[in-house]
């Protein structure tokens, strides 16, 4: 870095020679750490790219400032501290930048991100950029609220355990009356399933009023209840178009006697930490839809990876989070997915390259977000989503459950016989990876619902290359 003469001189410099860049910094526990996936401008030096990202995120402008001598200019300054060769891919660097725990306001979602994505990403040098991972510090950590409810505490409120827990989105999502959707709500929860949910866009449109979908709905749960002796719910949907009118809808809800509401992605980081307080409130489970979210997280080069999101849902308080299938129709390389359902799921989640997990992350306690499953997904896949997701994972079986040939509640009960069987053979030490067809063949014989899911289903498969892939190379090392 120059003297300060020379540093704030009027006028045009690199961002690395303004301090932006420092190639000896070591991060403290207390700084927030981004790596992002860098892409320079043909001529562009990686290094002074990294440093216009850390500058620009944090306090930089395009010229030389000397208000920055009234401030802590060499505390606030972000730092890069390394750039490092994408594997495989030429002309990409992952860049690592540190930025002082004094930049954030506490427990807020909104002003983090408008600083480490609010206005870099558009910055002319750079060809692409995307932010990769962060590790979010304990002590900044501590000023977030989380999960109102947690994966224990739901368990425990809707008395189930020892095994995945099995939903359906009502389909048509769009188009059918409230009675009608009442009556698809009912017949897939008595046949099995433990929820059923709204999808992201049913909202209040003219052929059902939210009203009217939330009284004719909750009527299909208390009958369900009453008739299995389980607890069910209904992911009630109380995205709005303002604060007012979510809070109004998340207020019948609760009137109503549902255990859980539902938001989408898209109401905003802010709307999404105000509907969480709420939850915490009134003793509710918040399940979030991720609408929106494969805009901006599914390709490599551009964008913000979904990891970043879940960790910052996390953090905002969200009890459930759509996390990807690995086997449905929509993207999910086996790896990431792994990586962001530790994320939700792990106490301490472990720097894991090869999952696309950069650093350590202590999740200092805060409450674990239920992973959810949905899009594409069948009875016939449930030894591959009990092994690949484990049973801490909401499994979402829409059209695998209502459209089923021999109606909505024959479709739940092949779901729920399938996950049954191979919890069961899971328990007694089987292979079900290997023999999970076989187990499910079995149980067909004397189930004639999942028989016949089986003869629909058996040939569709989703196998298409994964856009999402984590940059991991193995490398020998000497013995």
């Amino acid at each position: 870095m120059l003297n300060p003469v020379e540093r704030y001189k009027s006028g045009v410099m690199p961002y690395a020679q303004m301090g932006y860049w420092d190639a000896d910094y070591n991060p403290k526990d207390t700084d927030v750490i981004a790596v992002f996936r860098i892409t320079p401008q043909d001529g562009v030096d990686p290094i002074e790219a990294a440093a216009a990202v850390a500058g620009e995120s944090s306090t930089a402008t395009w010229t030389v400032v000397w208000t920055d001598r009234l401030t802590a200019c060499e505390l606030y300054r972000a730092k890069a501290y390394r750039v490092d060769p994408v594997p495989g891919s030429p002309g990409q660097y992952f860049s690592y930048i540190a930025y002082d725990l004094d930049l954030f306001e506490e427990g807020s979602i909104a002003n983090l991100t408008a600083s480490i994505i609010g206005n870099v990403f558009g910055f002319k040098p750079l060809k692409a950029l995307r932010l990769e991972d962060m590790r979010i510090p304990v002590a900044y950590l501590k000023t977030f609220q989380g999960p109102p409810t947690g994966i224990i505490v739901e368990r425990e409120r809707l008395d189930k355990f020892g095994r995945p827990l099995l939903g359906a989105t009502t389909k048509p999502k769009l188009g059918l009356s409230g009675k009608n959707y009442g009556r698809v709500v009912y017949e897939a929860l008595k046949g099995g399933l433990d929820f059923v949910k709204d999808d992201e866009n049913i909202n209040s449109q003219p052929f059902m009023h939210w009203r009217d979908r939330f009284l004719y709905c909750m009527e299909a749960v208390n009958k369900a209840a009453a008739a299995t002796g389980e607890v069910k719910g209904h992911y009630l949907n109380v995205t709005a178009a303002t604060m007012e009118d979510m809070y109004e809808r998340a207020d019948f809800a609760k009137e109503l006697g549902s255990c859980v509401v539902m938001i989408d992605l898209v109401i905003g980081y802010t709307a999404i930490q105000s509907m969480a307080k709420w939850a915490r409130r009134n003793d509710m489970i918040l399940h979030l839809h991720r609408a929106g979210h494969s805009s901006y997280t599914r390709q490599k080069t551009h964008g913000v990876s979904f990891r970043v999101i879940a960790k910052w849902m996390r953090m905002a308080g969200v009890d459930h989070i759509h996390a990807g299938t690995v086997v449905g129709k929509l993207e999910g390389d086996p790896n990431v997915i792994k990586g962001i359902y530790s994320i939700c799921r792990d106490s301490f989640t472990h720097k894991n390259l090869e999952q696309g997990v950069f650093f350590d992350q202590d999740w200092a306690g805060l409450r674990k977000v239920m992973p959810v499953a949905s899009g594409g997904i069948h009875a016939g896949q449930m030894h591959q989503l009990i092994c690949y997701l484990g049973e801490d994972v909401v499994l979402q079986f829409g059209g695998g459950t209502i459209g089923h040939p021999h109606g909505i509640q024959a479709g739940a009960t092949a779901n729920r016989v399938a996950l049954e069987v191979m919890i069961k053979a899971r328990n007694e030490g089987r292979d079900i990876w290997n023999e999970g067809p076989e187990i499910l063949d079995e149980a067909a014989k004397w189930c004639s619902p999942l028989r016949a899911a089986l003869e629909t289903w058996k040939n569709v498969t989703f196998n298409y290359q994964s856009t999402d892939t984590a940059d991991f190379v193995a490398t020998a090392t000497p013995a």
